[in-house]
């Protein structure tokens, strides 16, 4: 038995509200997904970053996406 599957996925926009160490993010379906973590500190920083100030610090960022081919 062969069996063909076809998948069309579009996506207008995508909010990511953060990012982490251990984040995932995956958009349709794979057989396995392989980890890999690489951290480096380029900048040679000891602490965390400095707060955001100024007006609205509450701005929403979207990215868009570029159209499937």
């Amino acid at each position: 038995m062969c069996l063909n599957v076809y998948q069309n996925i579009t996506i207008n926009h995508l909010r990511v509200e953060a990012v982490t160490n251990a984040s995932v993010l995956q958009i349709g379906s794979a057989g396995f997904i392989r980890s890999l973590a690489q951290l480096y500190n380029t900048g040679g920083f000891t602490g965390p970053a400095p707060q955001i100030l100024g007006p609205s610090p509450n701005i929403i960022s979207l990215v868009r996406l570029p159209n499937p081919s």
